[in-house]
C-alpha cells in the first residue's frame, strides 16, 4: 500500500513523491511496470483506470516511448537484412535518409499521424519528385509501420490507405524483362495454365486469338500457327447475359500466320494432350465442352478474366516471399504480346515483320507503341558498334612502337 507525504494509506500502487506528485503503477499486458502522474489524488486514479482499461482492451503499445530513427533501424536489421538483396537495402537506406528523416524528423512512432506522413509526401511534390519516387517512400513507411504495428508498438499504421500527390503516369508498355520473364516461368511450370503462357509469350498473340485456337489451326509440319478467330465473351446486343461469341480477327492484317519455336511447339504439343484428357473427363454437358485448345479445367471455352486470375495467381506466389519494393507488379495477359514483341526488337527481327507477326495494320502502329523498347535498342546498337569499332584500343599507345609524335 502506498501513502501520502502525510503517511496516509492512499492504495495498492499508489504514492506521493516528494515533489508532491502522485504516481500510480501497474503491470501491464507485457510484463512491464507502468506509471502515470498526477498532481492530485483525483486526477491520478482518473488515469491509473483509463491506463488499465487501455492495457484491458490491447490500446496500448509495448514501447510508448521507441522513436522513428530507433524502429528504422530495428526494422532494417531483423525484417530486411536476412531476407532481401544488398542492393536492395542500400536503396532503402538512401530513400529513409534522404527522403523521409529530413521531412519528418525522428519523432516517436506513437505521435505520428496520417498528417504527418501526407505532408511528407507533398513536400517532396513540391521538391519534383514523380510518382514512382513517391510511391516507394509510401511502400517503405507502410511496411516499416505495418511491421510496428504486428509487433504492438503501433496502434494503427499511418501511412496506410493515403494517395500519393502525383497522378500515376499514363499506361505504358509493359513487357517482362527477362529476369521478370524466366522468374515467372519457372513458378508457372507444371501449372494448369502454363502451357498457355507459353504459347503467349512465344507468339505475340493477342488473348482472344488464343482462346480461340483449335487443333485445325495448328500445322506442326510447317512449324505454323494460323490466326483466323477471335473468341469474345460478352453481352452484345440480343443476349441475356455474357456469352462466347467467335468473330473474325481485329483487323484485315490480324488473320496472318505465325511462325512457332522450339518452346511453343513443344508447349502446345502438351497442350492437345492436355486438352484431350481435360474434355473427355469433364462433367460438363457434351454441348458445353469446348473445342479450343486452351480451356479451363472443367473443359469449357477460356475469358479474359479467367486468364487474368491465372496469371494473378502466379504473380501473388512469387511475391509471396518477397520484399515490398522487389514485388513484380501485376500484369494482364496482353504483356505477354508486348514481351513478344519486345525480345523480337532485342534479338533484331526487322520491325515490319514484327508487325506482320503481331498482326497490326500499320508500321506506324508498331513503331509508336514500341518506340521506348526501339530507342533503347539504338543505344545498345551504338554500344555494340563502339565495340565493333575497337577505337580505344587503336588509341592505346603501344609500348614497343618506335613512333616519335610531333607537337
Amino acid at each position: 500500500m502506498g501513502k501520502d507525504l502525510k503517511g496516509k494509506e492512499l492504495g495498492r500502487g499508489i504514492k506521493q513523491r516528494p515533489d508532491k506528485k502522485y504516481e500510480a503503477r501497474f503491470v501491464n499486458r507485457f510484463g512491464d511496470r507502468q506509471s502515470v502522474y498526477a498532481m492530485s489524488l483525483r486526477d491520478v486514479k482518473s488515469k491509473l483506470a483509463k491506463a488499465k482499461a487501455a492495457d484491458s482492451e490491447k490500446k496500448n503499445v509495448i514501447d510508448p516511448n521507441i522513436k522513428l530513427d530507433a524502429w528504422y533501424q530495428k526494422w532494417l536489421d531483423v525484417y530486411k537484412r536476412p531476407a532481401v538483396r544488398a542492393n536492395t537495402i542500400r536503396h532503402y537506406k538512401y530513400v529513409f535518409e534522404h527522403n523521409i528523416q529530413p521531412y519528418i524528423g525522428n519523432p516517436k512512432l506513437t505521435e505520428i499521424t496520417r498528417l504527418m506522413v501526407t505532408d511528407v509526401l507533398n513536400k517532396l511534390k513540391e521538391k519534383g519528385y514523380q510518382w514512382e519516387s513517391l510511391n516507394k517512400v509510401k511502400i517503405i513507411l507502410t511496411d516499416m509501420f505495418e511491421r510496428a504495428v504486428d509487433d504492438e508498438f503501433m496502434l494503427k499504421n499511418p501511412a496506410k490507405h493515403i494517395k500519393i500527390p502525383v497522378a500515376k503516369p499514363e499506361h505504358e508498355v509493359k513487357a517482362l524483362s527477362k529476369e521478370e520473364q524466366q522468374i515467372f516461368f519457372q513458378c508457372s511450370s507444371g501449372t494448369f495454365y502454363d502451357n498457355l503462357f507459353r504459347v503467349a509469350v512465344s507468339t505475340g498473340l493477342r488473348p482472344g486469338e488464343l482462346f480461340a485456337l483449335a487443333e485445325d489451326n495448328i500445322d506442326f509440319d510447317k512449324k505454323e500457327i494460323r490466326v483466323e478467330k477471335t473468341l469474345l465473351y460478352q453481352k452484345l446486343e440480343g443476349d441475356t447475359g455474357k456469352t462466347f461469341h467467335e468473330n473474325d480477327p481485329k483487323t484485315i492484317s490480324s488473320k496472318r500466320v505465325v511462325p512457332m519455336n522450339k518452346y511453343c511447339e513443344e508447349a502446345l504439343r502438351r497442350q492437345l494432350v492436355l486438352h484431350k484428357t481435360v474434355v473427355n473427363n469433364s462433367p460438363k454437358p457434351k454441348k458445353e465442352r469446348t473445342k479450343y485448345i486452351f480451356c479451363t479445367i472443367f473443359g469449357t471455352p477460356l475469358c479474359s478474366q479467367i486468364y487474368m486470375d491465372a496469371i494473378a495467381r502466379i504473380v501473388k506466389e512469387i511475391n509471396y516471399s518477397r520484399d515490398p519494393l522487389e514485388a513484380m507488379e501485376k500484369f494482364s495477359g496482353h504483356c505477354f504480346r508486348h514481351t513478344f514483341a519486345t525480345r523480337c526488337f532485342e534479338a533484331g527481327i526487322p520491325p515490319k515483320t514484327v508487325q506482320a507477326y503481331l498482326g497490326h495494320a500499320t508500321l506506324q502502329m508498331t513503331m509508336d507503341l514500341y518506340t521506348s523498347v526501339m530507342d533503347k535498342k539504338k543505344i545498345d546498337d551504338m554500344q555494340l558498334l563502339e565495340d565493333t569499332i575497337g577505337l580505344d584500343e587503336i588509341d592505346k599507345p603501344d609500348p614497343n612502337s618506335k613512333i616519335i609524335k610531333l607537337a
